[in-house]
């Protein structure tokens, strides 16, 4: 690995370590604070709200933003303005005190910095590094976001219990100038082979327009929308409701409990990432797919087994049991994201990779609530042990149909990857 490559390897996770925790332990922290602040359920809801619309409002703009302007510029930008941000939020709390209207306002912004920053460095990252580490560097940016998943929330809690909230403010303030600093001495251009320059100005509606005619023209595209698609649709339906009311309400296990199993995805998805780039060396991509697919619905299958007859067993085999499940879940996403994501970055062509990323994205996050508010409607009619082995029977089956288009292309992509 060349010198610049290298320290583009050691700068870029910095960076986001930084600004992703930042974001992560400031939402956790704040949340609790609104809770105690307040004491109200509705205004602890009101702020994770906020913290979760920017994402799906704010990824299109960025990924306009991220094509047409220099992604640098845009990386660095979003940190010192969310660094700003926090450093004016302390010096007005301390005069003014701190109000749910500036939690409210802060988280908001936060998170639409976090957004456009996010898409933005997402979509650079084929720039720099060489095509044969771009694997490695995915699997880096997905440990980073699983991490924070899991250590955010606990760094959050210890601030909330034993750092006054506005130092607190203050230090996650310099932290994003530091973050930004950081991005400064990366190589944007390491690998950077297009010719067409960064396009000044930004007509959202014709922007978006030559993105979707993009993704109408490109049918594998089109097959990469429709799996996002049905994973994120049946996870919220068959997991993210049922398996914590299973766990809570049927099942009864200590909320300590809950949350361990709870974190144990995220752990899946960090050993996924490490294990994901030797394992697409040797099974061709098409049939890694078809591998976690049916590995996918088996898990989802295994979230509902114990609840078809009321065996009481104890909490540990409990706990154990959803653990493996849950870490095997994780694993199985990684295989299937880093893949899709280097694919997404190597296909797409530069000047429509945040646009089209963006979109993806969008989509994906979008077609979750209509799970959960499905879900959510069928457990009161239904045996909840049904919507996740119904989940993983129907995931199957569609997969196996979808993923015959997949053969050969993508194979290729990531052999090329690995001969290099």
């Amino acid at each position: 690995m060349k010198s610049k490559e290298y320290l583009n390897f050691i700068l870029f996770p910095l960076g986001k370590f930084i600004s992703i925790f930042g974001t992560s332990i400031y939402t956790f922290a704040i949340g609790l604070y609104v809770l105690k602040l307040t004491g109200s359920g509705v205004n602890f809801a009101n702020t994770l709200v906020l913290g979760i619309m920017p994402i799906i409002l704010f990824n299109p703009i960025g990924g306009v933003m991220a094509d047409r302007f220099n992604k640098k510029n845009l990386v660095i930008s979003m940190d010192i303005l969310n660094g700003i941000l926090f450093l004016l939020l302390y010096f007005i709390s301390r005069v003014y005190g701190l109000n749910i209207i500036m939690i409210y306002i802060s988280t908001f912004l936060n998170r639409t910095f976090t957004t456009i920053f996010a898409t933005s460095l997402e979509v650079a990252i084929p720039n720099m590094v060489s095509d044969d580490k771009l694997v490695n560097i995915n699997s880096t940016s997905k440990i980073i976001d699983s991490l924070s998943l899991i250590i955010g929330p606990v760094i959050g809690g210890i601030v909330f219990t034993f750092m006054d909230i506005h130092m607190f403010i203050l230090f996650n303030g310099i932290s994003f100038i530091i973050s930004a600093l950081c991005e400064m001495f990366i190589d944007f251009r390491y690998n950077y082979v297009d010719p067409i320059e960064e396009k000044k100005g930004v007509n959202l509606k014709k922007d978006m327009k030559e993105a979707f005619i993009y993704i109408k023209s490109e049918k594998n595209i089109i097959n990469i929308f429709r799996l996002l698609i049905v994973i994120n649709f049946f996870i919220s339906l068959s997991i993210t409701v049922p398996l914590p009311f299973i766990v809570n309400n049927v099942l009864k296990l200590h909320s300590k409990s809950f949350g361990i199993i709870e974190g144990s995805f995220s752990l899946g998805i960090i050993i996924g990432a490490i294990f994901v780039n030797n394992t697409i060396e040797k099974i061709e991509y098409w049939r890694l797919l078809r591998l976690m697919s049916i590995f996918m619905s088996v898990s989802m299958i295994l979230v509902g087994i114990p609840v078809i007859r009321q065996i009481q067993l104890s909490e540990i085999f409990y706990l154990i049991y959803y653990i493996g499940v849950m870490i095997s879940f994780g694993i199985i996403v990684s295989f299937i994201d880093i893949p899709f994501i280097y694919i997404i970055q190597k296909d797409i062509p530069s000047e429509l990779r945040g646009r089209v990323l963006s979109i993806v994205i969008s989509v994906g996050k979008a077609i979750a609530p209509i799970g959960l508010i499905l879900s959510g409607g069928l457990l009161d009619k239904i045996p909840v042990y049904i919507l996740p082995i119904g989940g993983g029977v129907l995931i199957i089956i569609f997969n196996l149909v979808v993923l015959n288009s997949f053969e050969g292309k993508y194979d290729k992509e990531l052999d090329g990857q690995h001969t290099k």
